[in-house]
């Protein structure tokens, strides 16, 4: 009885410690008119092989009907921090959740890559109805498009999530 007591105390603390930062990160509209202007980042690859961080700009929350903001525009930079010898590209990949009924969820995927160590790589890109923003960085070998271990391996980021 005492060691699933403590079983149960230690689920519920490692339950917490993994929810309550992602709870934390969430973004959510509160200015006037549904205006918000949120920074996000400094994150990191594994290894701190990349380096990523931004704006989010949401106008017009809405959640009526369907918790959604009419616009969300996320800029930011992008750093690769590994040296020339190294044939290695940080990406930072975006998955925008679009709600346009309650049954319907629409998934789309954004993901930019900078592979010059020297320089930092600008982007920037909009989305109307948007109900979440989820974040990952990666750093792996010069590709044209994020690997599969990036993209379903690990946690996302929620950047922000419509109330």
């Amino acid at each position: 009885m005492k060691t699933s007591r403590i079983l149960t105390g230690l689920a519920l603390a490692a339950a917490f410690v993994t929810l309550a930062p992602a709870a934390a990160m969430a973004a959510t509209a509160s200015g006037p008119g549904g205006f918000a202007d949120l920074s996000w980042g400094p994150y990191y690859s594994a290894g701190k092989y990349a380096k990523a961080g931004g704006t989010l700009s949401v106008h017009g929350e809405d959640d009526a009907d369907i918790p959604s903001a009419d616009k969300v525009k996320v800029s930011g930079k992008l750093y690769d921090l590994t040296s020339r010898r190294v044939n290695t590209c940080g990406w930072a990949v975006f998955r925008v959740s679009y709600l346009k009924d309650p049954a319907t969820v629409k998934l789309r995927q954004h993901a930019f890559r900078n592979c010059d160590p020297k320089n930092w790589a600008g982007f920037s890109f909009t989305g109307k109805d948007v109900y979440q923003v989820e974040f990952k960085i990666c750093a792996e070998p010069k590709a044209s498009k994020p690997s599969f271990a990036c993209l379903y391996q690990g946690t996302w980021k929620t950047l922000y999530l419509a109330k």
